[in-house]
């Protein structure tokens, strides 16, 4: 007999370690050599963005004690604050990513997967291009962390699947990676598509489909792949994360098929392109789940509840949840 399912969400939890504390709130902003860019993005970061960033362990608690009974939970990347720029390579981030799906597993259990996001990577710094993206960290966040970069669930009648999008956004993050380890990058990249289009094509006609993809850039590239395009009418919802906010999500469909942007630095340059492509999420009915802190501006930070109903046609149910701070 078909049963209903409830769903438990969570994304960009940026949980700290002693070790990540330990550079400070300021670490990116110390690591800005000119003045007036150091003062503008601390100003950011102090008014708009997120004033103590390593100071929200007690929100990955809130998350726990708060979220109620489920079926299942998912939680959508970024575990650590990446304040080595470097991904999980980095030991003091992979102490803070560590612990924090630890407490995760322990508390769900087999009831419970995680999807790889930016931070367990790497990326750029917001200012001045240090770090990115090394090899190193996806096999320590695949061996030692257990996250696979494709996972799938089955729960009734939808299928969950979860993807890696900074694999899937290769091409626009090369500048991100060390020339002799890109190769290494696109065997890996083909290896994730590949799953991503054969579990599509098994998919069955009664089958509806529940995705995870952390950052919403590589949702251009998925719908480059047939299989995907083929099944797109079977995406129920696509979860993503890493815009903290929904204000962040509102004005980036706001702004969907801008113009790119080739100058202002790195970090404009790839917003704008994702920005530019985000006309192709329509298909994949998006919805944002915020930080657990969300942004210092709006203080609107929480986790999402999805529940999806024993019969078809009955639509799924998502609630989001707030956390006040």
């Amino acid at each position: 007999m078909a049963r209903a399912f409830t769903i438990g969400i969570v994304s960009d939890i940026h949980f700290a370690s002693d070790a990540e504390q330990a550079r400070g709130d300021d670490y990116e902003i110390n690591a800005v050599s000119h003045p007036a860019l150091r003062l503008l993005l601390r100003a950011y970061r102090h008014f708009i963005w997120l004033r103590h960033p390593l100071r929200q362990n007690h929100l990955l608690d809130h998350f726990i004690d708060h979220l109620g009974p489920v079926d299942f939970v998912v939680a959508n990347g970024d575990y650590s604050c990446d304040s080595g720029f470097m991904g999980v390579s980095d030991e003091a981030s992979f102490q803070s990513a560590t612990l924090c799906l630890a407490r995760l597993r322990s508390r769900f259990g087999t009831a419970f997967q995680a999807t790889m996001g930016d931070h367990e990577l790497g990326k750029f710094s917001f200012v001045g291009g240090r770090g990115g993206m090394r090899i190193k960290s996806f096999h320590r966040a695949q061996r030692d962390l257990g996250l696979e970069p494709f996972w799938k669930q089955d729960l009734g009648h939808y299928v969950l699947m979860g993807v890696t999008s900074s694999l899937i956004s290769l091409p626009v993050l090369k500048s991100e990676t060390l020339q002799e380890e890109f190769p290494e990058w696109q065997q890996l990249r083909e290896a994730h598509l590949e799953n991503i289009r054969q579990a599509f094509s098994e998919l069955r006609s009664s089958q509806r489909v529940l995705l995870f993809c952390h950052d919403p850039t590589a949702l251009p590239f998925l719908w480059q792949e047939e299989p995907v395009r083929q099944r797109a009418a079977q995406i129920e919802r696509t979860i993503i994360g890493h815009l903290h906010s929904p204000l962040i999500f509102w004005k980036s469909r706001l702004l969907a098929g801008m113009p790119r942007i080739k100058f202002l630095g790195h970090s404009i340059q790839k917003m704008s392109q994702a920005l530019h492509e985000a006309r192709h999420w329509k298909a994949f009915h998006v919805c944002h789940c915020p930080s657990l802190a969300g942004i210092e501006l709006l203080k609107d930070g929480g986790f999402f509840t999805l529940e999806l109903p024993a019969l078809e046609p009955a639509s799924t149910t998502l609630t989001r949840h707030r956390i006040a701070r």
